[in-house]
């Protein structure tokens, strides 16, 4: 689903540690990537949580709303899960949603005869709730597995213009931008930004914005202002 906002010309971004060169971009000081998703989640922000958002703050380029950019679909970024990417789990033979729930949840249980089918596990905290949530692949939508960088989102700040094969890179992209959540909670998400929403468990909610913005920077993808202010408010709450 979208949100209808007002359109805006979105600018480029001008970050650094990016795995895709933007055109016209100027150089800037390298950044290292962020860190991988650990396995499973940690839902206390890690020490340094608050310097880490206000540096990405620093880097990333602000743009007053989120445009409307025509042309969305979610197959425009690839067949969904798909093992065809360059990231981790790429070509491995399983496809992205199983290697993030593989992953992601302990107590994992495959189905019989397969390396890559998860059948059942635990969440013990689920990120955006708290809560321990159990997964049965026979009531799969109960754990989602979420872009925090929603894909409608980053298609309307740039990604419109990407070329496929970045595409389905940041789709699939396990190690910064995929969580296996509780599925009403990610529907409450949908495609918002830090601005908008932020997780009902407060102790993620560093680390999600921390994530958010990492995510940002890696894709050189531009932030809203509402996304910024929602930012430097949650850093007077992290380590």
């Amino acid at each position: 689903m979208r949100n209808p906002l007002a359109a805006w010309t979105v600018l480029a971004v001008v970050i650094t540690g990016c795995a895709y060169p933007v055109a016209g971009a100027n150089p800037a000081k390298s950044n290292p990537p962020p860190p991988a998703i650990s396995s499973p989640v940690t839902v206390q922000p890690a020490t340094g949580t608050a310097k880490l958002i206000s540096a990405d703050l620093r880097e990333l380029r602000v743009i007053a709303a989120r445009p409307e950019v025509p042309g969305y679909k979610r197959d425009q970024f690839g067949q969904t899960w798909t093992d065809d990417h360059a990231g981790r789990g790429g070509h491995n033979g399983c496809d992205t949603r199983n290697d993030v729930l593989a992953a992601q949840l302990t107590a994992v249980q495959y189905r019989s005869g397969s390396r890559c089918v998860v059948i059942a596990g635990t969440l013990p905290v689920e990120p955006y709730t708290g809560r321990r949530v159990e997964f049965r692949k026979a009531v799969a939508t109960k754990v989602q597995i979420d872009h925090v960088y929603p894909l409608a989102r980053a298609w309307d700040m740039g990604a419109g213009r990407w070329p496929l094969e970045r595409r389905v890179d940041f789709a699939n992209d396990q190690a910064a931008n995929l969580l296996a959540v509780d599925g009403p909670a990610n529907a409450s998400k949908n495609d918002a930004g830090p601005g908008e929403w932020l997780p009902i468990n407060r102790s993620y909610r560093c680390t999600y914005v921390l994530r958010y913005l990492q995510v940002a920077r890696k894709y050189a993808l531009p932030i809203t202002a509402a996304d910024r202010n929602a930012a430097q408010a949650i850093t007077r709450t992290c380590p």
